[in-house]
């Protein structure tokens, strides 16, 4: 076997000496895979939100459509990183090969189920069928093959949990274990997109965090998903508004905190435009916790200098230690929180 770069270097086409995530095109040859390579049989792409929000309207809704975009997408650059967003998502697969190299350094057997928490947009990637695609869940389920690079981090499926289950939490494992890391007793909290999947994750989580003297707010987009977040009973108070719309939401938040704001706002939506409801809704020496990846940072940057806004903008990283297992256990501890996640997404 060749050796390859701990990165992912040694896939990289153009422009050579970039990173495989920023790069335009790498290789998605599967015939031979490099030493320190993992070779996953793919089951299903579970795409990111703000990606497959985008596919979808480009492709007016039409599967055919949507399905012709993405084998286009992976046809031109090796991988699925959407050219308009950026993103990508993760993978569901079966562990096929391992590279010499890693040998005795992974825990990983063939035949091992795992869900790979590194961006399809890094991850080389090639599809031989489209089998079926789940609009209403972000995934698609399809035939093709994937690497793990050594730097790429994963986890094993657990045997509690079903797979389309565990895959959706994962997805969005960040979310929920920055919450965990950032939420501190006693402050007030605003999740916006409250009542999506990596939403909800981070409504327990908060007021998990917290706990009786903190308060956590729940912003909601339709009223289907405010009547399910108020049903969940994880925030003291769920309202439904459009988070394009700063100075609305702005007004209601005022109202909730008698004029103090938020310590804390985690920005979960799948749309543009909600960086200001962001900023605005959150005390100046607050926190701003960017998960979307539909954000642009340069909105929030000059925009909360345009209000004079001094709070502390994080960008939504997916990773942080303990991620995977702090999410999983979410749905262990919360059977109201398992039960709408098996409902919607498994």
């Amino acid at each position: 076997m060749k050796h390859g770069n701990k990165y992912g270097l040694h896939r990289v086409i153009e422009p050579k000496g970039v990173l495989p995530q920023p790069a335009n095109k790498i290789d998605n040859n599967m015939d031979e895979i490099y030493d320190n390579e993992i070779l996953i049989d793919v089951q299903t792409l579970n795409i990111d939100s703000a990606s497959f929000t985008q596919i979808e309207q480009q492709a007016g809704g039409d599967k055919a459509k949507i399905a012709e975009i993405m084998l286009d997408i992976v046809a031109k650059q090796g991988k699925h990183r959407n050219p308009v967003t950026g993103s990508g998502g993760m993978l569901l697969g079966t562990v096929e090969k391992i590279g010499d190299a890693l040998i005795g350094k992974t825990d990983l057997k063939v035949g091992d189920k795992i869900a790979t928490l590194v961006s399809l947009s890094l991850t080389p990637l090639r599809i031989d069928k489209i089998k079926d695609i789940r609009p209403d869940i972000d995934q698609v389920d399809i035939d093709g093959k994937a690497i793990l690079f050594e730097s790429g981090i994963y986890a094993k499926i657990p045997s509690d949990i079903p797979e389309n289950l565990a895959l959706s939490a994962l997805d969005v494992a960040g979310a929920p274990a920055q919450t965990a890391k950032l939420v501190k007793p006693g402050d007030t909290v605003l999740i916006i997109g409250a009542g999506g999947k990596s939403g909800m994750l981070c409504c327990y989580e908060a007021k998990k965090r917290a706990g009786v003297t903190g308060k956590v707010i729940g912003l909601c987009h339709s009223e289907r998903s405010t009547k399910r977040l108020q049903e969940l009973g994880f925030c003291d108070y769920v309202f439904s508004a459009d988070a394009t719309q700063p100075v609305p939401v702005l007004e209601k938040i005022e109202e909730l905190t008698d004029g103090k704001m938020c310590d804390i706002t985690i920005n979960n939506v799948n749309i543009q435009d909600t960086e200001m409801t962001s900023i605005l809704c959150t005390k100046n020496d607050g926190v701003v916790y960017f998960f979307s990846m539909a954000t642009s940072f340069t909105k929030a940057a000059l925009g909360a200098e345009g209000v004079g806004s001094d709070v502390t903008m994080i960008v939504g990283n997916g990773y942080t230690k303990g991620h995977a297992e702090i999410t999983l256990q979410i749905l262990r501890e919360s059977e109201k929180l398992r039960k709408v996640f098996t409902e919607l997404y498994a």
